[in-house]
């Protein structure tokens, strides 16, 4: 049950998926929401500071998710060819700018040369700073790959719906439950 099999994913893997979903919606959703602070506003530091901690922990989540990933077997994807492929070229636009978001994001508040705190219990230091324009540059790459993740993402919840509702397949079930990853 805590590993994947052909026929469906793991607990592993599930709370992967779900946990990450919740952080990357979670995120821009803070995200949008503190740009329009003003500096006298309660959360104008509050908040930037649980963005980037959360951010943080998401990227450790997402690299465990990548190995994990990698050294688990991928369950059977339902549907055409078209749709197959379409969803692995989906999968890893997901990923890629997951990866892009977190790094650019990383790049943004460590353009000073400071650390970034984890919610008070270890900083990650900044080994990359002081590159022309960084916090800018950061910035805008940060803004755009994150609303691309966001529709992306989206898509990506249509997809499993369609599947679900439509085509009556168990895809959205195998990332809901185990009962599937059971039977090996």
């Amino acid at each position: 049950m805590w590993r994947n099999s052909h026929s469906g994913w793991g607990r592993i893997s599930i709370a992967l998926h779900w946990l990450s979903a919740l952080a990357v919606f979670g995120l821009f959703t803070l995200g949008w929401w503190m740009t329009g602070l003003g500096y006298y506003d309660t959360w104008y530091h509050l908040a930037p500071w649980w963005h980037k901690s959360i951010g943080i922990l998401l990227l450790a989540a997402s690299l465990a998710r990548v190995a994990w990933r990698l050294t688990q077997p991928t369950p059977r994807a339902h549907g055409s060819v078209l749709e197959r492929r379409a969803a692995h070229v989906g999968h890893g636009l997901l990923y890629l700018l997951m990866f892009v978001v977190l790094f650019s994001g990383y790049l943004i508040s460590t353009a000073e040369g400071q650390g970034i705190s984890v919610f008070g219990w270890f900083s990650v230091p900044a080994l990359v700073s002081g590159l022309p324009d960084q916090a800018v540059v950061a910035g805008s790459v940060h803004w755009y790959a994150a609303w691309a993740l966001v529709i992306l993402a989206c898509g990506h919840t249509l997809a499993a719906l369609k599947h679900h509702w439509l085509d009556r397949q168990d895809t959205l079930t195998r990332m809901l439950t185990t009962r599937a990853a059971r039977r090996r």
